[in-house]
């Protein structure tokens, strides 16, 4: 099967890049290949490499910079996807693209479910919502795949950044009120795969889909169970969000119903305590 990916460099298209071979035939585009700002060109890229299925890796996920910069995360989360899904629909191929938890309120503790009315607070979560909205518009074989947290041993996430803070400090304060799955990319990886192959069979189960770590937690508490793996003695102190002010507000409640996505592909949550220590078996501070 022939993938084509958009993203090389990130975190889950690193992981999918990792996947090629045994029946997979994996082609990650980076910015050189294909602009995401030229949305004309992420179409005719799916057409000059005539793939099996696409999957769209790459975002504009730089949250807070997004609040001055609202008009390239709407090329990069809105309309190039919504390019590739048209682009798809017309090759009449699956595509998969990768949302977030930010297209919800962040209110209550009632994990999201898919159908679940949206309310982004952030730029970022509103261009990622509008880009959902104008895939569902292409009619085509589709899953919008909305996640959270997402960690890796690739590039910058919550987890590299508690073991390079830990090792350098005595004590952190960390958010204790936001409430989320940490996801590991390897598993959003072979997740998309998975709905990809699906839907190149099974067509009709084309849709929104949620999938995200378990047991859910606070950054605090995933800060200690970092800390913990890694042996790093570094204390964590709870604080309130409104004690840690960014631009762009971030959900309180970031849990996820990923009860459809099971029933449909058989793909459960993930737990991010294996991923964890999965991602401490590729780092190489976890082998000092």
């Amino acid at each position: 099967m022939k993938i084509l990916v958009f993203g090389h460099s990130g975190q889950v298209a690193t992981e999918l890049r990792a996947l090629d071979g045994d029946g997979l035939e994996i082609t990650a585009l980076d910015r050189a290949a294909a602009d995401l700002t030229d949305p004309a060109a992420c179409a005719a890229a799916i057409e000059a490499h005539a793939p099996d299925a696409v999957i769209n890796a790459a975002a504009y996920t730089a949250v807070d910079k997004a609040e001055r910069d609202e008009a390239t995360a709407h090329l990069i989360n809105a309309q190039a996807p919504a390019a590739m899904a048209r682009a798809c629909a017309a090759r009449d191929i699956p595509f998969v693209s990768i949302s977030t938890d930010y297209v919800f309120s962040g209110e209550g503790t009632a994990p999201w479910k898919p159908s679940d009315p949206t309310d982004p607070q952030s730029v970022y979560g509103q261009t990622k919502r509008d880009g959902e909205l104008l895939i569902e518009r292409s009619s085509g074989r589709y899953a919008i795949l909305r996640t959270s947290w997402v960690v890796s041993p690739h590039g910058n996430n919550f987890v590299k950044t508690i073991l390079r803070l830990g090792a350098e400090r005595d004590a952190l304060t960390i958010v204790a009120d936001q409430i989320g799955g940490p996801t590991g990319a390897a598993e959003i990886a072979s997740a998309c795969i998975t709905i990809a192959k699906t839907l190149t069979i099974e067509p009709q189960k084309a849709g929104l889909y949620h999938f995200a770590g378990t047991p859910d937690t606070s950054w605090a508490d995933f800060a200690r169970a970092i800390s913990q793996q890694a042996g790093i003695t570094c204390a964590v102190t709870d604080i309130p969000s409104s004690d840690y002010p960014t631009p762009a507000k971030r959900p309180l409640n970031s849990r996820l119903d990923c009860t459809t996505t099971q029933a449909a592909f058989g793909i459960p949550r993930p737990d991010w305590r294996e991923s964890l220590t999965h991602i401490s078996n590729q780092l190489d501070f976890f082998k000092e």
